[in-house]
């Protein structure tokens, strides 16, 4: 999960893994593998580098547990 803001100021929590498309105009458009779309005051490489950065937590948490 990834926290965002939309452009009306509020936060929200998207799930990382439903993410299918991130397009920039003015303001950047998360499309999601339902096919809902969200307008958020992100940049496309802010939410990449967020991606990246829960998906990571995500594999070291797993390779903890398994060695655990």
């Amino acid at each position: 999960m990834i926290k965002l803001t939309k452009v009306d100021g509020r936060e929200i929590v998207v799930n990382a893994e439903e993410i299918e498309t991130v397009e920039s105009s003015h303001d950047t458009t998360i499309t999601l593998r339902s096919g809902r779309k969200i307008i958020v005051k992100e940049a496309p490489e802010v939410i990449s580098e967020l991606v990246i950065i829960y998906k990571r937590t995500c594999m070291l948490k797993n390779i903890n547990d398994f060695l655990s």
